[in-house]
């Protein structure tokens, strides 16, 4: 387990006593998320209002790129979810620069082999609650606190620059689940902001097939889109995910 996700497990799994569900209903649920990634959009500046604009998956590639996530919930009252997340996210490579770039206070040359890496770590909370539920369809809203752990760094020889950026940031989630067959169900689960300092969505849409009791077998596509336009840093993305999940309900 990444070690960043211990607090979430701590803050989800030492409470349990304290949660009431119905008769019969898992309290707890994990699930292990693994695919490959593309990028489609990765246009960085740093500063954003002085630093030169260019585009950061020229140097690293569009991928594939190795992707993995965790992700606990606690159904601790019948209607009510804690939800923790651990999604890091990391791609890195070489190329050259079309045109000289001015990134991070230091100047890097065109045509020049040049490293790159592009991070940008989650963690999230989730409370949510459920708003629906029928025997075929379940839908759940709430608030996730989101904190992001970003890094992007640029290396040509003995020149390195780079842009580091740790905050929180709030989203509203939306989760639906459709049960369209015996063993067989649709969900959908959308983490998104959009405010004057910038955009951010993490939706993914993903089929399940449970195997036997409490365990199932997820597989779809996950889209990871946003950015931030002001004078510190302008940088926008939109990454693609093919995955593979386990979720173990307890």
């Amino acid at each position: 387990m990444h070690r960043r996700a211990l607090p979430f497990a701590v803050l989800l799994f030492a409470c349990a006593a304290c949660g009431t569900t119905r008769p019969g209903q898992p309290s707890f649920t994990a699930e292990v998320e693994g695919g490959m990634a593309w990028q489609t959009r990765n246009d960085v500046a740093i500063p954003g209002d002085t630093g030169t604009r260019f585009a950061l998956d020229e140097l690293t590639g569009s991928g594939p790129f190795p992707v993995g996530r965790l992700e606990f919930s606690w159904w601790f009252a019948e209607r009510h979810e804690l939800r923790a997340v651990v999604a890091p996210l990391e791609f890195s490579g070489e190329g050259s620069l079309d045109a000289p770039v001015s990134f991070a206070g230091q100047s890097f040359a065109a045509g020049t082999k040049t490293d790159a890496k592009f991070r940008f770590d989650s963690y999230r909370l989730t409370y949510r609650y459920r708003v629906h539920e029928s025997p075929q369809w379940e839908w759940r809203a709430g608030l996730t606190a989101n904190v992001r752990d970003a890094e992007i760094e640029l290396e040509q020889g003995a020149t390195m620059g780079r842009k580091t950026d740790t905050g929180l940031v709030p989203l509203l989630n939306v989760a639906g689940s459709w049960h369209f067959a015996t063993d067989w169900r649709l969900a959908l689960d959308v983490d998104t902001a959009v405010a004057p300092q910038g955009r951010a969505t993490d939706a993914a849409l993903k089929s399940y097939w449970q195997i036997r009791e409490g365990l199932e077998l997820g597989m779809g596509y996950r889209t990871i889109e946003g950015g931030a336009d002001n004078d510190e840093v302008y940088t926008f993305a939109w990454i693609h995910q093919l995955v593979l999940s386990l979720r173990y309900a307890f």
